[in-house]
């Protein structure tokens, strides 16, 4: 488990190769600034060494270019993935100043948003498909946050059967954390990415 504290956001990580695998298919990545907090969790197509060329093509150029807006990100990485398997990819971008929270998804990804001040979660359908290095069309989609609200991001090796059920029961990001390892039996590449935003 990756912990990241910080005035305006913690978070908690979990990443696991399937089983028989050295390496991981999934990769993720986090930015974390004075102004904002980017994360990433890319899914190679496959498993093992392939799967993992393709995701972590991400976390590359993020290290580098985490100052664009989140489409040009997401360009750069369907730019990288020719001559490689492909992924899905997320990305997602908090705001501090603005308080919003800026998402996109091509593939298998899957993110909610509690806002536990009206009870309400925001589910973003992704963009059906991969990153390939093809033309791709993006759905960008923008939030605005409150002080508290919890998000939860994770990729297909993670199978929960009700998400939101246990985002409604869990007060903080360790609770749901705890929750998720209780529910799954990860067999495959499994990513999952708790967390509340502060402030």
């Amino acid at each position: 488990m990756e912990k990241i504290q910080h005035a305006f956001i913690n978070a908690l990580i979990f990443n696991e190769a399937k089983k028989g695998n050295y390496e991981s298919g999934d990769s993720y990545h986090t930015v974390l600034t004075d102004d904002y907090f980017i994360c990433s969790v890319a899914d190679g197509l496959g498993s093992g060494p392939v799967a993992r060329e393709s995701s972590q093509v991400i976390p590359q150029i993020l290290r580098e270019f985490h100052h664009e807006t989140i489409d040009q990100l997401m360009y750069r990485f369907n730019a990288g993935m020719p001559q490689k398997r492909g992924a899905a990819v997320a990305i997602f971008k908090v705001d501090f100043n603005k308080k919003t929270l800026e998402y996109s998804c091509v593939g298998n990804i899957r993110f909610y948003l509690y806002r536990k001040e009206i009870d309400e979660i925001i589910y973003p359908l992704p963009v059906m498909g991969y990153l390939s290095g093809r033309p791709q069309k993006l759905r960008t989609q923008l939030y605005t946050y409150v002080e508290n609200d919890l998000f939860l991001i994770h990729s297909d090796g993670v199978e929960l059967r009700n998400p939101k059920t246990m985002m409604r029961k869990t007060a903080v990001p360790e609770q749901l954390y705890r929750a998720i390892l209780e529910a799954i039996q990860t067999g495959d590449d499994a990513t999952f990415i708790t967390g509340s935003l502060l402030k």
